[in-house]
């Protein structure tokens, strides 16, 4: 069976993966017309905004789809269209953690990829390529077949592909024009390596031959747990080490910077934080447990459980020591926190360390001035709603203000909180900060981006984590 040659792909979801990943394919892929679709008419609107501001902030982003939008790249409400027209559809749908029935808290919830799947067997016309591209558990493109054959109408058939993505937020861009893997999945039938080849060909325009791995498709779908899960399993590691730095007077930055000389080691993700967030680690992780306990392996469920409770134990340890630094007290006290988003380079909010932080000072009676220069205050009311069920939204902006600047949320402050890695706060006026806010000025880095001696020379009493309080 001769590979399909792909001439128009639709993209089921326009959000942080689907975007990214079909506005850098039409880049690269001049002869493909590339539609994304979505339900949600505001965020399409977002995307087709002649000011290009665009739904998501990726470093690069706009500079794509500037350079493809109406040419090659189309974003559009008319789903029924593009599924029709398509000869290949990435599904990249939301995949959340279930918050009931069987499985909640850890399974993940495929409501959204069902619901695109049986779209699909109910509008298309003619034989497709389907491809998983959201985070799923393993063997869910079995489901999904058997949804598509169920339903399809006759002389219609359809090839299940896995191409999970491995993008980090903030470097997305770079990601997919310089991929460290593309990985396809499929069934080891004549049809699927056909399929398989299909899409190796629309990457084959600019990702080496080499890095284009194709693997059975069960393997492909649990890579993308286990990848996410042994990068997680990284910075819950070196953030436990990062507790016994503070308790003997070791220092986590030297600690890190030794152990990743070891070339069986390296360097990548030993940088100790507050915390680890983001759309993929928790929920990938929880997913992992769930499969370990759904194929009666405890003990497997409880190693990797461990990593996730390890991260929740780093943010509550973080937002005590702040409570212990400032005399056990920060009832009324004005608190600083720099940073909403989970990472730099993003305004993603999703599980973010600074979330759990301000939950834990509003517990505390403390008042919170957030800034963070790419989330939307919407955004961040919503966050705070979702943690704070009962409170009214009147009382929670009581206790939180949310700021036009660092500065502003620094004037007044007994402490300031680095909560996300903005490059901007390691460069903002310190001495002018120091010079607003009370007496003794405490700063806390939870991200290890500042420079402590310089700010103990200015004046502040630094908590830097992994390192003893002065």
């Amino acid at each position: 069976m001769a590979p399909v040659h792909v001439k128009k792909i639709c993209c089921i979801g326009a959000g942080y993966v689907g975007g990214p990943t079909c506005a850098v394919i039409a880049l690269k892929c001049p002869h493909i017309q590339v539609t994304i679709v979505d339900l949600n008419k505001a965020r399409i609107d977002a995307w087709n905004s002649s000011n290009f501001k665009l739904p998501i902030y990726e470093p690069g982003l706009g500079d794509v789809v500037r350079a493809t939008r109406g040419k090659n790249l189309f974003f559009s409400t008319d789903v029924d269209k593009a599924i029709k027209e398509a000869d290949l559809i990435f599904v990249s749908v939301n995949t959340p953690t279930k918050k009931g029935g069987v499985g909640a808290g850890f399974a993940a919830d495929l409501k959204f990829v069902e619901r695109a799947t049986r779209h699909i067997a109910s509008v298309a016309t003619s034989s497709k390529i389907v491809v998983e591209k959201s985070t799923v558990p393993c063997r869910t493109a079995e489901s999904m077949r058997t949804i598509l054959e169920a339903n399809s109408k006759p002389n219609c058939r359809f090839d299940i592909l896995s191409n999970p993505e491995f993008l980090a937020e903030g470097t997305a861009i770079k990601d997919l024009l310089n991929p460290d893997r593309v990985l396809i999945g499929s069934l080891q039938t004549t049809e699927g390596i056909s399929a398989c080849e299909s899409l190796a060909s629309v990457y084959a325009n600019w990702v080496p031959k080499e890095r284009v791995l194709t693997v059975g498709l069960w393997s492909s779908e649990l890579s993308k747990l286990a990848a996410n899960a042994m990068l997680a399993q990284r910075i819950s590691s070196i953030n436990a080490l990062s507790a016994i730095c503070e308790a003997t007077g070791a220092n986590i930055d030297e600690v890190a910077y030794a152990v990743g000389f070891d070339s069986r080691v390296g360097s990548k993700f030993l940088k100790a934080s507050v915390g680890f967030g983001g759309s993929c680690f928790q929920k990938d992780i929880l997913n992992l447990v769930y499969l370990a306990e759904s194929c009666h392996l405890p003990e497997v469920a409880a190693y990797w459980r461990q990593v996730v409770e390890m991260n929740e134990y780093q943010k509550k340890r973080f937002s005590k020591r702040v409570v212990d630094t400032l005399f056990n007290t920060i009832t009324g006290k004005r608190i600083a926190v720099l940073g909403f988003a989970f990472k730099a380079d993003t305004g993603d909010t999703r599980e973010s360390a600074a979330i759990s932080l301000i939950r834990d000072f509003q517990a505390e009676q403390a008042n919170v001035a957030v800034y963070d220069p790419k989330v939307e205050p919407e955004q961040i009311w919503f966050d705070l709603a979702e943690v704070n069920p009962g409170v009214s939204m009147e009382t929670i902006q009581q206790q939180v203000t949310i700021c036009s600047s660092a500065l502003e949320a620094c004037k007044g402050a007994e402490a300031v909180v680095i909560a996300t890695e903005w490059r901007e706060f390691n460069e903002i006026d310190w001495e002018a900060v120091y010079q607003n806010m009370n007496k003794p000025a405490f700063v806390f880095d939870g991200r290890l981006v500042l420079d402590a001696k310089r700010l103990s020379e200015i004046g502040f009493k630094v908590t830097t984590i992994g390192s003893p309080s002065a």
